[in-house]
């Protein structure tokens, strides 16, 4: 089968960066699925995987953790799903990615395709809508109110693919005032567009223009990117007894000016429950089947930026430099393998 891979990490400048290959197709057992692939999306893991860690010596490491196909085959103690379901799912950290035709995942995890989006439109919906999710009602649990607030949520970096879907997702199922951070006009209007109530820049501090926000400090902080850069000014906005969750990889994190007003700390990996497979791991398909109904229940909307054609070494380059670059709005979606 056709996918594509690295032997080495390198810069994405570099053609050897990804490289078109040919792999063999792969049986599934137990719990598996075997997918056809027939779109995928680009998130900041591929890139971090891509530039930090090393296959074995002559081994080809495949990326991708989002996917949308067709179920082809099933391990013998599948339950959920039949051949030619069509699914969308994020895959597994420990596990060879999307970029490839055909794909082995656990059904846990997989969740049925919104009927009322193609695959690209549905392949950058899952590993976003799980991190947001998982953030935002099992870390952070918004929907339980800090005492003496306006219920509020910031939402740094709103229009990343972790932020397009959590401003959707706290939208559609809360009563929360919405803020959301960018940067320029174009990303300003697109957080506008999935429902953020206000808009700020994360280029200023983001203490003294919430302070000029009618909501008043904010019970809820979700940061997705640059959080070292944020992280003094979250702790002078939060509300005494707040919670402050964040996703991303800051070098270092200084808890200790969390002590003074009492605020919670939380992390979000989308890949916890399947790396550990831990007692709820089917709560991701669950979830995944909840974000296909508000999908086609038309209560919101795919997160899909730009398209960036085939899969291929190619075009999975170009979609690495872009989310690189930190000016990707929305997801990079690519679809099909050229035949």
């Amino acid at each position: 089968m056709r996918a594509v891979g690295y032997q080495a990490p390198l810069p994405i400048t570099d053609p050897d960066a990804l490289q078109d290959i040919e792999l063999p197709k792969p049986m599934p057992t137990g719990h598996d699925l075997l997918v056809e692939v027939r779109a995928v999306s680009v998130n900041p893991v591929d890139t971090k995987v891509r530039s930090s860690a090393t296959p074995e010596p002559g081994q080809w490491r495949v990326l991708g953790w989002d996917a949308a196909g067709i179920v082809t085959a099933t391990g013998p103690d599948v339950r959920h799903f039949a051949v030619g379901d069509k699914v969308f799912y994020a895959g597994s950290l420990h596990r060879p990615g999307t970029n490839a035709q055909f794909h082995l995942v656990d059904e846990r995890i997989v969740g049925h395709k919104p009927k009322s989006l193609d695959w690209t439109q549905a392949a950058a919906l899952p590993l976003t809508a799980i991190t947001a999710w998982e953030m935002l009602f099992d870390r952070l649990d918004i929907r339980r109110p800090v005492p003496g607030t306006v219920p509020s949520l910031l939402i740094v970096g709103g229009a990343g693919g972790v932020g397009s879907i959590a401003i959707q997702l706290a939208r559609a199922l809360t009563n929360l005032t919405i803020i959301a951070t960018a940067s320029r006009p174009e990303t300003q209007e697109w957080v506008r567009s999935l429902g953020a109530h206000h808009v700020i820049d994360h280029r200023h501090s983001l203490a003294g223009q919430v302070a000029h926000l009618p909501t008043g400090a904010p019970g809820f902080v979700f940061s997705t990117t640059q959080t070292d850069q944020h992280l003094a000014d979250i702790v002078e906005l939060l509300a005494p007894q707040g919670h402050f969750g964040l996703i991303d990889d800051p070098q270092a994190l200084n808890a200790l000016p969390f002590k003074r007003k009492s605020l919670s700390l939380h992390w979000e990996l989308t890949f916890t429950r399947p790396m550990f497979q831990t007692a709820d791991m089917a709560e991701q398909g669950k979830l995944l089947n909840e974000i296909a109904a508000l999908v086609d229940s038309g209560r919101i909307r795919t997160t899909l930026g730009e398209t960036f054609g085939p899969i291929n070494a190619t075009n999975l380059r170009r979609a690495h430099a872009l989310v690189e670059s930190g000016r990707a709005k929305g997801k990079i979606v690519l679809a099909g393998f050229n035949e």
